[in-house]
């Protein structure tokens, strides 16, 4: 299941795996930034009764910029898709991992996690976040 905002792109990727790799590949075109859209994600993937063995929260962005000059809407935009998608991915996707007792998540942070850096706090911070709840 490849899920990501531009369904075109989604397209091409799913054809070149299923080529490629000869697997079976469905695709969900979902803004993450949404409200609802991980539980839309999750209820899709239920209804076609496809069962997730590695959950790869790699969805994110980054902003650089002085913090008070960067839009805030954009800022949130960036905590919703970088903390709470991937929040809520996890969330949903790991009890049934648990009950099966098999699968993982890979959440991807970055090496920002580590300690803050300029021009991109709210980046940095999203990152750490990432990184302390995965551990």
């Amino acid at each position: 299941m490849l899920v990501a905002r531009r369904e075109r792109v989604l397209e091409t990727l799913a054809a070149e795996l299923r080529s490629e790799y000869d697997v079976g590949v469905h695709i969900l075109a979902k803004d993450l930034t949404e409200g609802g859209a991980p539980r839309a994600v999750y209820e899709t993937v239920q209804n076609i009764g496809v069962h997730v063995d590695v959950l790869v929260n790699s969805a994110g962005f980054g902003l650089r910029g002085s913090f008070v000059e960067l839009p805030i809407d954009h800022q949130l935009q960036m905590i919703a898709l970088n903390v709470t998608a991937l929040t809520a991915l996890t969330r949903l996707f790991l009890p049934g991992m648990l009950a099966r007792n098999q699968g993982g998540v890979l959440n991807v942070a970055s090496t920002a996690a580590f300690a803050p850096g300029p021009f991109m706090a709210v980046y940095y911070a999203t990152k750490a976040y990432v990184q302390s709840l995965t551990e």
